[in-house]
């Protein structure tokens, strides 16, 4: 059964088995007598796939929404496909529901939504320990980076609020059928020891978002445009541009806000 490659979803399916083995031995697994689960996003024709099968310290679930791709499964991964797979949509599971004890994340993500994935995965931190993602590598890069880099964003400070966050290798766009246009990157996430952040959470992603704003300005312009004049006050960071501030900055800062905002 052939899978074509469908832009709707962002579909470019890898073809060098080789990387394909790479990325799938990047994810950390359990012992044989203790397996960890493993979710793959986007099975799409099996090549990450079967490297995640041959492992015995893992037991692999997937999440595909494509019906061909999943026909495709059925055929050459019968007892996989009929037992682990959903056919379903990864940004509209319930991940607490399919995974109560929780899960390792791992795909070749599809570049128009490896974002949200991301966020998802935020939502989701208690339950996945450990995230393994190909994706576009200015995505990776941005992710990747510490305070002070241009690339440095929204992504970069909510992701690094709660894991460690590493650039494992570059792939070229050559093994991918059809060829992207870009380079991908393959990245790893995991979960660091903060249970909470030493401020109101729901307020720091508002804050985080809000200072990236208006990335060249000095952050005192966006966040007042969002939250007001603080009555005058200005903190510290305010001559600051959003891209300068690390993680533990934004939590000071959002402690600010919160105290001035009631």
């Amino acid at each position: 059964m052939e899978v074509r490659a469908k832009k709707s979803l962002g579909q470019h399916f890898l073809t060098d088995a080789n990387i394909a083995r790479k990325i799938a031995f990047s994810l950390s697994g359990g012992t044989p007598s203790h397996p960890d689960a493993v979710l793959e996003v986007g099975c799409g024709t099996g090549m990450l796939t079967q490297f995640l099968l041959g492992r015995d310290d893992i037991v692999t679930y997937g999440a595909e929404i494509d019906r061909e791709s999943i026909g495709y499964l059925n055929e050459h991964y019968p007892e996989f496909a009929s037992q682990r797979l959903w056919n379903a949509d990864f940004l509209t599971m319930d991940m607490a529901q399919c995974f109560p004890q929780g899960v390792k994340v791992i795909g070749n993500f599809p570049y128009n939504i490896s974002s949200q994935i991301f966020f998802k995965i935020i939502e989701n931190r208690d339950l996945v320990p450990e995230c393994v993602g190909m994706i576009q590598r200015e995505v990776a890069v941005r992710i990747a980076e510490k305070e002070g880099s241009r690339d440095y964003g929204i992504l970069s400070v909510l992701l690094q609020a709660w894991y460690d966050i590493e650039y494992l290798f570059t792939v070229g766009e050559k093994v991918f059928n059809p060829p992207p246009k870009v380079k991908s990157a393959v990245i790893r996430l995991r979960r660091n020891g903060v249970q909470r952040l030493d401020c109101d959470e729901r307020l720091f992603v508002k804050v985080v978002k809000a200072a990236f704003g208006q990335r060249r300005k000095m952050i005192k312009n966006p966040l007042r445009g969002v939250f007001g004049d603080f009555g005058g006050e200005e903190h510290p960071f305010f001559t600051k541009r959003a891209e300068q501030l690390s993680v533990n900055d934004f939590v000071e800062l959002t402690r600010w806000v919160g105290e001035r905002i009631g």
